[in-house]
């Protein structure tokens, strides 16, 4: 059996957990809900909600060895391994050689809603915790090893049209499009990581993608200031991005 990894880097705020939603669903797919994010925690000190309790959780993956070994292949029995990834996670220190052999595509969103979204989280982050500046680092690094040009798709064009994006997104991962992508049981997963009960509330309640019902929220003075920035790296990566794909637009829902 042809087993497939597919590694999706995106930022916080970007329905980076309803697309684990939609994979998770599919009857050939198994998912793991950012793997690095333990180590990553660990190795900065970065002061996230529920940080102790997630650290304490995930003492099996802080060990970037075994980690890697678990990144690098699809468990037995499994046709597709898909791999939430924040780009932020996959800090310098840490080994790419797991990378070898995996699909790659990036997840973006709008910088303006993204920031405005990410500020209600973390008051006070910056540049760096958007994931822009390691989404565009890592492109240019898969450019450098060899790697095809992976799929872009933005957050806006999936709420806006699911079916034709996520149609889109499979052609270009090279993998059939299933429509269970398209709806999901609302509630929690065995496969959330230990941080769900501080940043899942939304996407436990949903069901499918949602288009926002309002305009973006207004971005706090300390997230303005490099908004210009992000917008520069969004655009970067927006230049490469997936169109819909031909289909019928009513699954969006509400």
């Amino acid at each position: 059996m042809s087993r497939i990894r597919i590694a999706m880097w995106s930022g916080p705020r970007t329905i980076s957990t309803a697309m684990l939603r939609a994979w998770g669903n599919r009857s050939d797919t198994m998912v793991w809900d950012e793997p690095l994010y333990p180590r990553w925690l660990e190795a900065t000190g970065a002061a996230h909600p529920g940080r102790e309790q997630i650290l304490k959780a995930s003492a099996h993956d802080l060990d970037g060895e075994d980690l890697n070994r678990r990144l690098a292949s699809a468990p037995p029995g499994v046709s597709i391994f898909y791999q939430k990834h924040m780009a932020h996670h996959a800090l310098p220190e840490f080994s790419r050689a797991w990378m070898e052999g995996a699909r790659h595509a990036f997840l973006i969103r709008d910088p303006e809603r993204l920031l405005a979204s990410l500020a209600a989280k973390l008051p006070d982050a910056g540049l760096d915790e958007t994931g822009l500046p390691q989404q565009v680092e890592l492109l240019r690094y898969l450019d450098e090893q060899g790697h095809p040009p992976p799929p872009v798709i933005d957050s806006d064009d999936v709420l806006n049209d699911p079916r034709g994006m996520l149609q889109a997104l499979c052609a270009a991962l090279q993998v059939p499009f299933e429509e269970r992508m398209l709806a999901w049981p609302a509630g929690p997963r065995d496969t959330d990581g230990v941080w769900a009960d501080w940043w899942y509330d939304s996407v436990r309640a949903s069901t499918c993608f949602v288009r926002p019902d309002r305009a973006p929220q207004p971005v706090p003075p300390l997230q303005a200031a490099v908004l210009p920035r992000c917008r520069e790296l969004y655009d970067e990566l927006a230049a490469m991005r997936l169109r819909p794909l031909e289909g019928d637009c009513r699954a969006t829902g509400t």
